[in-house]
């Protein structure tokens, strides 16, 4: 297919360099997404009479529950074998290595925590809130792994394919782009959810919405990723598909539980 002009795409990860510091990509759109979160839950707690102070707790708790969630998640689903025997390797983050599966796993537990230190505020009030910003978060990190030339997509023969020459010379789905506007989209759903219910928004809606939309998009988008891992290449399904259902399934059983109460 001549007639096809491919995007090639050899962007440096780095920004620039001070000395022995560097400055990423990846790091400052996944610091972005922390900063414009935190204003767009700052203005969320005010509307509904909760305090900065529990806004700066719930921060730190999903800045940790994040890092620390995807890390072990990577480590555990995908490369189990070198971690385990190696477990120091586990905090080499700057080796790469992160899965959104895990972050969730450790989000949901970290907010559950968090909720369980600060009255009035329950488990499901705070995570119908904060999916909102974490779909806006999802957009600026799968725009990192563009950068970063990573997390890349099977070779396409369309007319928007990527040849990401960091990597070889093959024109490739650009399927970070693809969940970046996707996770766009669930972000403005999720958001205009909240606005047209706002305080009566049914508890749990926001939060099975998030997980049926996120990780329905993730089933779907893993058949044009090429494999994170090799042993993938032998399961009847991606190790995302498989690990995507259970999210998938606990996000109906949340959107129905709350039309009940409704």
């Amino acid at each position: 297919m001549d007639f096809l002009y491919f995007i090639n795409w050899n962007a440096s990860p780095e920004i620039f360099s001070i000395g022995p510091l560097t400055i990423r990509w990846y790091g400052l759109l996944f610091a972005l997404g922390f900063v414009v979160g935190y204003q767009i839950m700052n203005g969320i707690y005010k509307q509904e009479g909760k305090t900065v102070k529990q806004l700066d707790s719930l921060s730190i708790i999903m800045v940790l529950s994040t890092v620390i969630g995807a890390r072990l998640g990577h480590c555990l689903f995908y490369e189990p074998e070198i971690y385990l025997a190696n477990p120091i390797k586990i905090l080499y983050v700057w080796e790469g290595g992160l899965a959104s599966h895990g972050a969730a796993i450790a989000i949901i537990l970290g907010l559950i925590y968090y909720s369980g230190k600060n009255k009035g505020i329950t488990p499901l009030w705070v995570l119908d809130r904060i999916v909102i910003v974490v779909a806006l978060a999802g957009t600026f990190i799968r725009l990192g792994n563009f950068f970063n030339s990573e997390i890349y997509g099977i070779a396409a023969n369309v007319p928007w394919a990527v040849i990401f020459e960091r990597i070889d010379n093959i024109a490739r789905h650009p399927v970070q782009l693809y969940e970046s506007i996707s996770y766009l989209i669930i972000f403005i759903i999720l958001f205009a959810n909240y606005k047209k219910f706002k305080q009566g928004l049914p508890a749990g809606l926001n939060f099975g919405l998030f997980l049926i939309l996120v990780f329905g998009v993730r089933f779907v988008l893993e058949y044009f990723k090429s494999y994170q891992a090799d042993f993938e290449s032998e399961l009847p399904l991606r190790m995302g598909q498989i690990l995507s259902i259970p999210f998938v399934l606990l996000g109906i059983y949340f959107v129905y539980k709350s039309k009940l109460k409704k």
